[in-house]
């Protein structure tokens, strides 16, 4: 048989994917090792579907845990941004689907909104839209969360932050008996009738009442995603949501030292 011309690999990738058309090409060098019989490069067999190592996928994850750029683990891990992006999108994609199981006990429940100020949007931006109000009746992304005062949280974009979109997302996520925490907004007034324990807090006036009611916890959680969220330089509208999967899992998972984070999130990927 022929050999075909000298590879011209620059990394074990681009490698791999060039012998995948060169079967033959290839020798048994030890376990799940090979090694081509012409330049004598030796390469390991994808074990994912991202055509990387184990080790090489390893490393991405970790220097993902560490909230590292995409360039930067370019840079140490010496993989492709192709398939670094690749891999990152998949995380994003299991935490999102990674979520706490339904809530009971104690929670608080609150909305919120997502998007860049308006000092910041774009001028041809600025030309299609009116100037947007603060807080409800804003242009920008409601977002629904859910806390559980033993350190859990949940989180959703929603379409608007009325009764009709926030009490099945209550009832879907918190347990009936369990005593709710809530501001005095409408959208959730007659939650207690649906066998829950509603507890107000009136922001208008203070943000913990005298009798103790409070959501300050949930708020705590906003603080964190809006920061981290901003931190980002900006996000499309199209991926917030893998991004807000991605800092609820953070969240929920912050008691993990690095190393348990990058072991759960491979054992998670492991399955792709």
């Amino acid at each position: 048989m022929k050999l075909p011309p000298m590879i011209p690999y620059k990394n074990e990738n681009t490698l791999w994917l060039y012998l995948l058309r060169f079967q033959t090409v290839l020798e048994t060098a030890r376990r799940n090792h090979f090694k081509c019989k012409q330049c004598r490069k030796e390469i390991t067999k994808s074990t994912s579907g991202f055509k990387l190592s184990k080790y090489q996928l390893g490393k991405v994850i970790h220097w993902f845990v560490l909230e590292q750029s995409t360039n930067k683990i370019q840079e140490q891990t010496n993989v492709s941004k192709y398939y670094i992006l690749k891999v990152l999108l998949a995380l994003r994609k299991e935490m999102l689907l990674d979520v706490p199981k339904i809530f009971k006990g104690t929670v608080e429940v609150d909305e919120t909104y997502l998007g860049g100020q308006w000092k910041n949007k774009r001028l041809s931006t600025k030309a299609k839209l009116p100037k947007p109000k603060r807080g409800r009746g804003t242009s920008k992304q409601p977002i629904f969360g859910i806390l559980c005062r033993e350190g859990q949280v949940w989180a959703e974009l929603i379409e608007n932050t009325e009764a009709k979109s926030l009490q099945p997302l209550i009832q879907k996520q918190v347990s009936i008996g369990s005593t709710i925490y809530s501001d005095t907004w409408r959208g959730y007034t007659g939650i207690a009738s649906k066998g829950y324990v509603h507890r107000l807090v009136e922001h208008k006036k203070e943000y913990v009442s005298k009798s103790g009611n409070h959501i300050n916890g949930l708020e705590g959680f906003w603080g964190y995603l809006k920061r981290k969220l901003v931190a980002k330089g900006g996000i499309r509208k199209s991926r917030l949501h893998y991004y807000l999967g991605e800092y609820v899992w953070r969240y929920n998972h912050r008691s993990l030292n690095v190393k348990e984070q990058t072991n759960y999130l491979l054992n998670l990927v492991a399955k792709i």
